[in-house]
């Protein structure tokens, strides 16, 4: 009998002693390779009760029990540094993105709010915001220093707001710079989600769009994860709130969570959102399995859920009719 162990492969007889053995060499990395090898294939494992150290002893893989055990502590302790090392895969590096980008969402809306405050005590004329904002008060500063060929030059001149003073306009420019920088940093992490969600999942970034369907993978935790929730579950992905209302109340069930940023669903009539709903999480869930076992584009999914969404939509072209409440005639009340 064949037997796989860490160190190297022994042949058994019948009654468990080692006949032959081929002995690996004592390289810490490579018994730790072939050791997270033998726990994946799990072919051919020593029989239950089987004394590996012994059989180490005896087909001369170590000389003493002492550096036995010494080369086991040292090669789990590698076999752990690369499991670490393996665990960030590629659906958890994309999920880390779509978290930092949240994170920079947050604060870049709230230090263009404030510069907005700030700034429009300065120049309450300018009708800028947010990115644009930033990029005029980083470029000049004080609205004094708006060139004559710019188009907001003539609201400058004639601005009614108060005079800048050097060490605040210093200040905002500072401000202005680093809400600048987020921006840009925003639009590269943007870009690593795109091009990361093309390799990894192909077909979700085809049906959802690459950011709705890293946010899924995000909220589901990874993609294996994705690929065995049903459609149910993904169709009201990030409604848990609405959810458990209705678990617990008589509140109406969602019809959809954050597949509603979906074009397919928020641009239909108000009374085919549910079916659309239901139609898209189907060919999501059925796109994330394809790309968690196979990682090959089908553009025939694509086809079919325009079909289907153009069916629903001929069949359905009227909202329904409200149903009128019979209410119960109040009864006459008796003279005493």
């Amino acid at each position: 009998m064949k037997v796989n162990t860490w160190f190297g492969v022994l042949e058994l007889d019948s009654n468990g002693k080692t006949l032959s053995s081929e002995v690996f060499p004592k390289d810490i990395r490579e018994l730790a390779l072939r050791s997270l090898s033998l726990r994946e294939s799990r072919q051919n494992l020593p029989p239950e009760g089987f004394d590996l150290k012994t059989a180490a002893l005896e087909c001369g893989f170590t000389e003493s029990l002492s550096e036995y055990y010494s080369l086991l502590h040292k090669v789990t302790l590698e076999t752990v540094k690369l499991q670490v090392s393996q665990a960030l895969t590629p659906d958890q590096r994309i999920i880390q993105a779509v978290e930092a980008l949240d994170d920079i969402n947050e604060t870049t809306n709230s230090l263009s709010e404030r510069l907005f405050e700030w700034y429009g005590g300065y120049f309450p004329e300018s009708g800028l915001s947010g990115e644009e904002l930033a990029v005029f008060i980083s470029r000049y500063g004080s609205r004094e220093n708006v060139p004559p060929e710019d188009p907001h030059y003539l609201k400058a001149k004639n601005s009614m707001g108060a005079n800048l003073e050097a060490a605040d306009e210093v200040l905002l420019k500072g401000l202005a710079e680093s809400v600048c920088s987020l921006y840009e940093r925003r639009k590269q992490i943007e870009a690593y989600i795109e091009s990361s969600m093309e390799i990894l999942a192909p077909n979700l970034a085809l049906l959802a769009g690459p950011m709705l369907g890293a946010r899924l993978i995000s909220i589901a935790g990874s993609l294996e994860k994705l690929a065995a929730f049903p459609s149910s579950t993904i169709q009201v992905i990030g409604a848990s709130k609405a959810l458990f209302k209705h678990l617990r109340s008589r509140a109406p069930s969602p019809k959809h969570g954050i597949i509603y940023s979906h074009p397919l669903i928020n641009t239909s009539p108000w009374w085919v959102r549910g079916k659309v709903a239901r139609a898209l999480a189907a060919k999501l869930s059925l796109a994330a399995r394809i790309d968690f076992y196979s990682a090959k584009r089908n553009p025939s999914l694509e086809n079919e859920l325009e079909e289907k969404i153009r069916k629903i939509r001929a069949e359905n072209p009227r909202p329904p009719q409200k149903r009128q409440e019979i209410r119960a005639k109040p009864k006459k009340k008796r003279r005493k």
